[in-house]
């Protein structure tokens, strides 16, 4: 079976969030090889280096040889900078392909991640940048037990709060597993000492009671919530809550998102920047704001025995094509892009650059009145899964308590979905959200007032969501693409064994500039 077969099985049966969870682990998005001791030094005098892209992996670029000595400039095509690292604010105006105007009307203070939301603990490089940048982090919420996951073909469409499925499957798998045990069925696999030992590991992960039974009781209302809550004096009573019949969890499909919080990555503790990912790519931006050109479309890439000159049109002024030039070349221009621009690199790295596909994917962004998430629902941050088209609704990660307005993450699809959703107009693809995320939460109808819809296959500078390997493909060609190629090294998350996450651009970065720099010192 190929990875995208298995992808595709584990998303009929398991629904969007396992998918992706099962994307991330493919693509081996666990750890990092970042090392915080990493500097270069002693650049030739005179050497400079011409990179394509103001994204996180060539600002990484600019930054690091630029303090080894290199005179460094940077082409960007976008007005600001950070590439997917990014935040539409209110006041903001985004023109998708197809020339279709946005414009963000948001509160202000409130704001959608279109690209990267989340900063995971063990992504060191970024968390490093964020640090010598002085960008301010507070904790991402990504697993909420009292948020919800909702089948349309279960419970009657009712969403289930996330902590009742995952108690009632991991409960009743335990009861199976207990009774296994006593009935001597697994003599084979575990001696009698670690039996024992077992089963009372059972009784504690699944919440059983003394008889190894996952039934209507204390302990399993400890972890899937009361029908009446312990409280004081005479109302303190609880009343404990009928658990759901294993045949019922599992025909429902639910189980499948249970386990979306579990690969590393979305592991705690996870971290956001305060005011918006995009506070990252402006201060790197502010940072190297003399070497950097916006506005700036590549539109070639020529290579000689002395250097690299890229020619490139003004998006705003206009007039005729203007040159850049370097003495080497690192181009972090994503592939689906780089594949349009005439470049003469060798057949090998320009067959790599064709061989990667960009994945769709789609985000909406929903303000509403009042955050009734909080008031209503005791959700405060973390994430609901549905089987919908939407696959997620995610809930703001600041401003607890507070009695203005928020903004939900109020869809983010990936593959079909996603592709779907890039076929509506912004308008339709903010009322597809509205209208799915009424089926969970029906405050919806009253309190949305505004959003903005990205799709990414839409967005003119990636034309995709982030560079989707296949097996084969990164065993033909991810060696060929990660070469330097006569003066010109590619870089950024495509280029990378961490695919969509921002640490991937980062040590791509560093990786080619270290390699590049070998390369320059040696002659």
């Amino acid at each position: 079976m190929s990875r995208r077969e298995l992808m595709t099985l584990v998303g009929k049966v398991a629904g969007t969030a396992a998918m992706y969870q099962m994307m991330s682990s493919l693509a081996l998005a666990a750890n990092s090889t970042f090392d915080k001791r990493f500097s270069l030094s002693g650049a030739p005098k005179g050497a400079s280096v011409l990179i394509l892209g103001a994204g996180l992996a060539g600002m990484v670029a600019a930054y690091e040889l630029q303090k080894a000595g290199y005179k460094v400039q940077i082409l960007e095509y976008n007005n600001r900078t950070g590439g997917r690292n990014w935040s539409l604010y209110g006041g903001d105006t985004y023109t998708e392909l197809g020339g279709i105007t946005q414009h963000v009307q948001f509160d202000k203070g409130l704001y959608l991640n279109p690209g990267p939301w989340r900063l995971p603990y063990n992504h060191q490089g970024i968390l490093h940048y964020c640090q010598m940048l002085g960008v301010k982090l507070e904790s991402f919420n990504q697993a909420n037990y009292a948020a919800y996951i909702h089948s349309q073909n279960a419970f009657g469409g009712k969403p289930q709060r996330y902590r009742t499925v995952k108690a009632d499957f991991e409960g009743a798998v335990a009861e199976l597993l207990s009774k296994s045990l006593q009935q001597s069925q697994l003599d084979q696999a575990v001696t009698k000492e670690d039996r024992e030992i077992l089963l009372q590991a059972l009784r504690n992960w699944g919440a059983l009671d003394q008889n190894y039974r996952y039934v209507k009781g204390r302990a399993s209302s400890s972890r899937r919530g009361f029908d009446h809550w312990p409280g004081g004096g005479l109302d303190g009573e609880p009343t404990y809550s009928e658990p759901v019949a294993l045949s019922d969890i599992l025909k429902s499909g639910l189980w499948g998102e249970i386990a979306a919080n579990d690969g590393i990555p979305e592991q705690p503790t996870l971290f956001q920047p305060v005011g918006g990912m995009g506070v990252i790519g402006r201060k790197f931006g502010e940072l190297l704001k003399n070497v950097i050109r916006l506005n700036s479309k590549v539109v070639e890439i020529k290579q000689d025995e002395t250097g690299v000159t890229a020619t490139y049109v003004d998006t705003v002024k206009g007039g005729p094509p203007q040159t850049a030039r370097g003495d080497w070349c690192v181009c972090t221009i994503p592939a689906s892009i780089l594949s349009q621009i005439p470049m003469n690199v060798s057949p090998a790295m320009q067959q790599a650059i064709y061989a990667i596909p960009y994945g769709a994917s789609c985000k909406v962004g929903l303000q509403m009145k009042r955050r009734f998430w909080e008031e209503d629902e005791d959700i405060y941050g973390g994430i609901t899964y549905t089987d919908q088209m939407n696959a997620i609704i995610a809930y703001p990660n600041t401003d607890y308590f507070s009695k203005g307005k928020g903004v939900l993450l109020g869809a983010y699809t990936f593959g079909p979905n996603a592709s779907i959703f890039t076929s509506m107009t912004p308008q339709e693809r903010i009322n597809a959200a509205v209208q799915m995320g009424a089926n969970i939460h029906p405050q919806y109808r009253t309190e949305f007032e505004t959003g903005v819809a990205v799709a990414w296959h839409r967005v003119p500078w990636t034309l995709g969501c982030q560079g989707t390997w296949s097996e084969d493909a990164r065993a033909t060609h991810y060696k060929n693409i990660c070469q330097i190629d006569g003066r010109i090294v590619l870089a950024g998350e495509h280029v990378s064994m961490i695919p969509a996450w921002q640490e991937g651009a980062v040590t791509s970065s560093i990786d080619a500039i270290t390699r590049l720099h070998q390369r320059i010192t040696k002659g």
